[in-house]
């Protein structure tokens, strides 16, 4: 039995079902179609520009201040509204690890 990623032919990853943002297991070009699984089913959101191979793609609409959460973990916070297929990286995301305001819920 092959690679789930191969046998599907998934070109991102998601490893928890409250991810919201899905990781690129190859490079993605405007307008490509994204297929992840989540939940047991296969899914799918179009990118919304070129995203590099290990780079982040939202696959929920992310509120600003709303947390980023990749492998089931926080790894930030939205800077901005990011919606559905956009490229999620140091643009639009905002660190909260080491800042006590954020990492206790305040929203500056």
């Amino acid at each position: 039995m092959g690679n789930l990623a191969q046998e599907q032919e998934l070109t991102s990853i998601v490893m928890s079902e409250i991810d919201n943002v899905a990781t690129l297991l190859q490079n993605i070009e405007s307008g490509e179609i994204v297929q992840y699984v989540l939940n047991g089913q296969k899914e799918e959101v179009t990118a919304k520009q070129a995203i590099p191979f290990g780079h982040k793609i939202a696959i929920k609409s992310i509120q600003p201040t709303e947390h980023i959460v990749k492998y089931g973990q926080v790894i930030g916070a939205a800077s901005i509204e990011i919606t559905p297929g956009e490229h999620v990286h140091v643009h639009n995301i905002e660190g909260i690890r080491g800042r006590g305001d954020k990492a206790k819920g305040e929203q500056k």
